[in-house]
């Protein structure tokens, strides 16, 4: 009896206390409703205004959208909940894939230097150029291209002409083959063939150090950056930033190139590019040291970029430390050299754009990066995929409005979780939090520009009711979070948004068929409330 009384009074207590609870059907629907509202407003995109046109490509795309996902739950079978070697070929069939390729995704704004370019290319074009070597190396087994003019004696890995290669195999399609499986990750069961994060890396490192003897070679390093921007540009994304290494680049007779060059080099493409193709916004880099190195390296690059972004101020933008973070050297380890920029009299401006926090592990100094980041006013942070585990780091970037850059294929293949859906990205596109959508090295597992990444965030990582709008506000926010300038980021907004009605008017005549209902997720509420 006392136990009765007590939950009475309980509940007597808190409907007097709190009103809002419901005591009706009719009440309690509404309550629910204006939750539903609230939440929706918070999330990324939730305060975009769509159009009627925009309206009636949402329609289609989210009719589409809950196709794949009425037969995923029925099938078992859901593409972006599986690894993406083993989607992918599903997922560049679907008829939303299609309509996000030639969607307007602004720009790429986590990219690197020598994982851009579809490896096709470099197999097909690249290794068939004149004084192109090939070796496998006896020790390790890794694969090395080089291009001489006098062939080099080595006998621990011998080098031979690809020509000569290819006629040995006899079978040329074969031999391709082979050399793109040393420069990707693809595999049929990538579960079996990387089992842990330092398996996957390594073969990861393998693969670039093959593809770099090939895309450094002078002549081949012009036309590798002139066709990485032009994949981006077929992708329909406007604009890239990218971290490069700044490595020696080298001509035939084996003189080599200094920053300097290579710089120009890159403004001088960028350019190039930007004249065939005037709507196209250019390109800029952040010179990248991976964070296994001496701390006086590190001081070096960091005084080296100082110079580089005076000398260079439209293209050269800033700095960041690269590399698997587990094994490497925390930021906190560099902290006198990263903060000697602000330490001059007066202070001089080097914006940093920091990897940080690309671990499942909570509370060591791989995901405390974040904290030393932000605290280094870091502009954008690299995946900062354990950001959910520091509320403290949550509110920084909300304050600061610095953005993560999250690029989910990569967290995907390099380890950090299988099933997208549960990707930390999630919470901060409910959220509203400062994202934006990139691919990383979009070459090493057979991805497309952004399409396929913004697919994943579409599809997985943002939820069921993510739409039209939150792809817009995703796109517009990688113009906003870029390093441009504000003249040049009005003049992208501007491009953007005239790329961005020719798509909505494109869809319509494509899949608009006959007079659509417009889709709307909150028409019941709408009912319901009368909001």
């Amino acid at each position: 009896m006392f136990y009765v009384l007590h939950v009475l009074l309980w509940v007597i207590t808190c409907y007097c206390i709190h009103p809002s609870i419901a005591v009706n059907n009719g009440t309690y629907l509404q309550q629910r409703a204006k939750l539903l509202l609230t939440e929706h407003s918070m999330r990324t995109g939730g305060k975009i205004e769509l159009t009627d046109k925009e309206k009636t490509v949402n329609t289609v795309l989210m009719n589409h959208k809950s196709e794949e996902i009425r037969h995923g739950k029925k099938t078992g079978f859901y593409p972006a909940a599986l690894h993406f070697f083993y989607s992918k070929a599903y997922i560049e069939d679907s008829e939303i894939y299609d309509i996000v390729r030639r969607m307007p995704k602004g720009a790429a704004l986590s990219l690197h230097d020598v994982t851009m370019v579809d490896v096709d290319w470099l197999v097909k074009n690249v290794t068939y150029r004149p004084n192109a070597y090939m070796c496998f190396d006896q020790t390790t087994g890794k694969l090395h291209f080089h291009f001489f003019n006098t062939l080099p004696m080595s006998q621990d890995c011998p080098w031979k002409t690809l020509e000569s290669w290819r006629l040995a195999y006899g079978n040329t399609t074969e031999f391709d083959e082979v050399l793109y499986r040393h420069m990707t990750l693809n595999v049929p069961d990538p579960h079996k063939a990387y089992p842990t994060q330092n398996i996957v890396w390594q073969k990861f490192l393998d693969a670039l150090d093959s593809a770099t003897g090939l895309i450094m070679y002078a002549p081949v390093f012009k036309d590798y950056f002139y066709e990485a921007l032009k994949e981006f540009y077929e992708d329909n994304v406007q604009y890239i930033e990218v971290r490069c290494l700044l490595s020696e680049v080298y001509e035939l007779d084996g003189t080599t190139h200094d920053k300097d060059w290579i710089v120009e080099t890159y403004s001088e493409v960028a350019e190039k590019f930007v004249k065939d193709f005037p709507d196209f916004s250019g390109a800029k880099i952040i010179y990248s040291v991976i964070r296994n190195v001496p701390k006086v390296d590190v001081g070096l690059a960091v005084k080296e970029a100082i110079r580089l972004h005076q000398k260079y101020p439209m293209h050269f933008v800033g700095f960041d430390l690269v590399g698997q973070e587990d094994p490497g050297h925390p930021l906190l380890y560099y902290l006198n050299e990263l903060l000697y920029p602000s330490q001059q009299n007066p202070p001089i401006d080097l914006k940093y754009f920091f990897h940080a926090g690309e671990t499942d592990w909570e509370g060591t100094h791989i995901d405390n990066n974040l904290i030393d980041a932000l605290l280094l006013n870091s502009s954008r942070i690299g995946h900062g995929f354990a950001i959910t585990k520091h509320p403290e780091a949550l509110e920084l970037i909300r304050e600061k409005d610095v953005p993560l850059e999250v690029n989910p294929i990569s967290n995907q293949v390099l380890g950090l979780l299988d099933d997208l859906r549960v990707h930390p990205a999630s919470f901060l596109l409910a959220n509203g939090y400062p994202v934006v959508i990139s691919s990383d090295d979009p070459s090493v597992w057979g991805a497309t520009g952004l399409s396929d990444d913004f697919y994943e965030v579409f599809m997985g990582v943002a939820g069921e009711n993510a739409d039209l709008a939150t792809m817009k506000q995703l796109a517009l926010d990688s113009i906003r979070y870029s390093a441009m300038t504000d003249t040049e980021k009005k003049a992208a907004v501007d491009l953007f948004n005239s790329k961005w009605m020719k798509f909505i008017d494109e869809t319509i005549q494509k899949y608009v068929k006959k007079p659509v209902e417009i889709y709307d997720e909150f028409k019941e509420v709408e009912e319901i409330t009368g909001y």
